[in-house]
């Protein structure tokens, strides 16, 4: 009884010396004007709607009235490889590469003005903000690591990735229509990828965090390329005879239409 006892007065000591966890005085309210898009054979890209508000309570500062948002659309990770070329004896031939693992898919970060406005340089690298402060874990040699932003192999993979629209930033996307109603688009390019789609929305205020919010949305394909997808990533066998025959029906059918009489 007298160790209960202890135990229990340390930890009435504990409680009362711990701060009490702060109230959240605002809140977001989002959605996406898609959560499920379909890719179907003649399928050439579009652009979702994020759109949201900041609900204010009673906690809220009065002075509080100037937000910042910004929003980070990450698609499925995969492992992906970057490789350079170099040209020797006239030709071009990989020479190093490097391994990226379990980066985004698709990766996108909106705001409704620079970065750096928003936030000092400490809070952008916290949180993540812009292409240059996001987390790509390498494969180094034996080491796991991220590298700095100017590293070769890190800008020609975000180049890369951004020529194709898979990757992109701009600091202007995101649009207050009020001083609490909000809305950005989402630009999805012909070829992104399958899978689902995380969205975090972060709002700031005076430079600090000061609440967010995640949501998803998923892309899928339909009919044949469906089929197709599925067996690539659940039967390789099946995936290869499917490829096989269409190879072979591709090159009948243009026997047929070449053919001369």
């Amino acid at each position: 009884m007298i160790a209960r006892a202890a135990l229990t007065a340390i930890g009435a000591v504990l409680t009362l010396a711990l701060p009490p966890a702060p109230a959240r005085a605002e809140r977001l309210i989002v959605s996406v004007s898609n959560h499920r898009v379909t890719v179907t054979p003649n399928y050439s890209g579009e652009e979702l709607v994020l759109f949201g508000s900041v609900e204010k309570d009673a906690t809220t500062p009065s002075t509080r009235n100037n937000y910042d948002l910004v929003v980070t659309v990450a698609g499925p990770p995969a492992d992906m490889v970057t490789r350079r070329k170099e040209r020797k004896f006239g030709i071009w031939i990989n020479t190093d590469y490097r391994q990226f693992l379990q980066v985004p898919t698709y990766l996108a970060l909106f705001a409704n003005r620079p970065f750096n406005a928003i936030a000092s340089p400490d809070v952008e690298r916290r949180q993540q903000l812009g292409l240059n402060n996001v987390l790509l874990t390498q494969r180094v040699g034996p080491d796991y690591a991220d590298v700095v932003p100017n590293d070769a192999f890190r800008s020609a993979f975000v180049r890369l990735r951004s020529e194709h629209g898979l990757y992109r930033e701009d600091t202007s996307a995101v649009t207050f229509l009020t001083p609490t109603l909000f809305r950005t688009g989402i630009p999805l390019p012909a070829e992104v990828p399958i899978g689902t789609y995380n969205v975090e929305i972060q709002l700031f205020s005076g430079g600090a965090l000061v609440t967010k919010t995640e949501t998803t949305f998923e892309i899928v394909k339909v009919g044949f390329e469906q089929f197709v997808a599925t067996r690539a990533r659940q039967d390789g066998l099946v995936y290869g005879l499917v490829t096989a025959f269409m190879a072979l029906m591709t090159g009948w059918m243009a026997s047929i239409v070449f053919r001369k009489d």
